[in-house]
């Protein structure tokens, strides 16, 4: 069987006139790019509205679109670039015959490049009291037509969408036969930038139309997800070495690392837990996690002191954990901490010294926290088979004013202080989740059991290893205790208060049985199942 070999592309004929479509938003960086293209590689530059003033004013020869086109601007510039002859000029296949049979026939001229940059609609709608009308005129038509076009042409056509590679661009021209892997990176930088302005355009628009009376938001949820989010950085695998990995968005503009190896999946899903639990506080705070789950939190005057009390908690978990604290770490913690191994440490900033001390320690990872995680922020997704879930974050603000005391003894000052510190841990605890507090400390936690009662026990033991008394200790349980047990445990335990959600069907049995032990116990009506 006779082979045909592949039909030749046909190539720009020598002296063949190049031309540039240039319309911008974004002027960085335009006029020596233009003047660039102008001079050095011969283009003929076509151009619209602000755009072509600019290069003018800067003595670069440029053609309107409408000269071009034979068809003026029209709407207020609505209707400028949307015609046959710039997207036919973008869209023929330089080498399908009827493609270019059809061009001929219509006097359509081959277009070789598009810079185009967008409306600013993202800023436009970040704007303070930006009216509806002001943000449709910011919503880019033709600007995403033509880069589209000409990205789907990509094989043919070069597409710039950002300034930062208008250097690249340049240097392509100079071997343009070199310059393919090129061409199909910028497009598909293109689709990428569309789809996240399409994204941005339809959640506003989603938002104004949920503001209007008598519509169902249900909660405020977008009625359609959509995801779309840059690799930051490629990590050396996930939770295991056997599965691989890699994180998304803008994670790293909330921390700065200063030092230590790369981070890995599970440091980012600890650092992340770290961040929400320190959030917490506005005391001097430590808190010392490990597989997310905190093993030791305290709160006192200086970090020191509150090192010793978190630390003291378990003294075996925090191997290989995370710390954080959300104060300047100085060489005081900074010796102290040194006597461990941890994977990372975590605080608004470190004095001079710590840093000199952490810096022999070559793989400890140290992060600046950029920006605090208080109650009330973002939102969490997770993947499901098929889907995803959302829903809002459980940083609801601890408000115990809200609360109510259900036994016939009023819980004390010092109680109430343990209980309140004890439910801003618990929460962050994984279920089923018992801690145990004395004032402004951790004394024993207990995570993840599938029986609540187990969780307690776990707590006991744990305080019992660390020789931490529980006697007047107080303990959270992040959900209703379903029979008098549990409690009666933590009685036994040493334990005088209980802060708990509430709402079981033996809610009355488990009251009666703290009023047997003279235990004081609180009702929050939260619940705080962390799976």
């Amino acid at each position: 069987m006779k082979t045909l070999a592949p039909k030749p592309r046909q190539i720009r004929k020598e002296g063949m006139q190049k031309f540039a479509l240039l319309s911008v938003s974004d002027k960085t960086g335009l006029v020596p790019f233009a003047r660039s293209l102008v001079n050095d590689h011969s283009f003929t530059i076509l151009s619209t509205g602000g755009t072509a003033r600019l290069l003018r004013d800067e003595g670069i020869s440029v053609s309107d679109v409408s000269d071009h086109t034979g068809f003026p601007e029209m709407m207020d510039g609505r209707v400028k670039t949307l015609h046959p002859k710039v997207h036919g000029g973008l869209l023929c296949l330089r080498d399908n015959a009827d493609h270019v049979k059809s061009a001929q026939a219509h006097d359509i001229t081959m277009i070789d490049l598009v810079v185009v940059n967008l409306y600013p609609f993202e800023e436009t709608v970040a704007r303070k009291n930006v009216s509806m009308a002001e943000a449709i005129e910011q919503i880019d038509i033709g600007g995403p037509s033509m880069l589209r076009s000409a990205a789907k042409n990509h094989r043919d056509v070069t597409v710039v969408c950002d300034p930062a590679d208008y250097d690249r661009v340049l240097a392509g021209l100079e071997n343009p036969e070199g310059s393919t892997g090129l061409r199909r990176e910028l497009a598909l930088k293109v689709f990428k930038r569309t789809a996240t302005y399409d994204k941005a355009i339809n959640e506003y628009l989603e938002g104004q139309i949920f503001d209007e009376p008598n519509m169902d938001s249900i909660s405020g949820f977008p009625s359609q997800l959509n995801i779309n989010s840059s690799k930051s950085l490629s990590l050396r695998y996930g939770e295991n070495p056997h599965q691989q990995a890699a994180l998304y968005g803008d994670f790293l503009d909330y921390f700065h690392q200063l030092q230590g190896k790369e981070l890995s999946y599970n440091n980012i899903l600890d650092i992340s837990s770290s961040a929400y639990l320190i959030g917490e506080f506005e005391r001097p705070t430590v808190a010392i996690l490990k597989h997310t789950n905190p093993c030791g939190v305290a709160s006192a005057d200086d970090l020191e002191t509150a090192w010793d009390r978190a630390f003291a908690t378990d003294k075996q978990a925090p191997f290989g954990g995370i710390i954080v604290v959300n104060n300047t770490l100085d060489i005081g913690l900074a010796e102290k901490i040194a006597e461990i191994f941890c994977e990372v440490i975590i605080a608004p900033g470190f004095t001079d010294k710590a840093l000199a001390l952490f810096q022999k320690k070559k793989n400890l990872r140290l992060l600046v926290s950029k920006s605090g995680f208080g109650p009330e922020t973002l939102q969490e997704i997770k993947t499901v088979p098929g889907g995803y879930l959302m829903q809002d974050r459980d940083q609801k603000r601890i408000n115990p004013k809200q609360y109510e005391v259900v036994t016939e003894r009023q819980p004390s000052e010092k109680e109430m202080r343990s209980m309140i510190f004890g439910w801003r841990v618990v929460r962050h605890v994984k279920s089923n989740a018992i801690v145990y507090t004395g004032d402004e400390r951790t004394l024993g936690v207990g995570a993840g059991q599938m029986a609540r009662v187990d969780s307690s026990q776990v707590a006991v033991w744990k305080a019992g290893e660390a020789n931490l008394s529980l006697q007047g200790s107080a303990i959270a349980s992040d959900a209703f205790f379903p029979f008098p047990d549990g409690l009666l445990a933590a009685a036994d335990a040493g334990a005088t208060a209980a802060i708990q959600p509430g709402g079981s069907v033996r809610d009355e049995e488990v009251i009666a049985a703290a009023n047997d032990r003279d235990m004081a116990m609180v009702f929050t009506n939260a619940r705080h199942f962390k799976h």
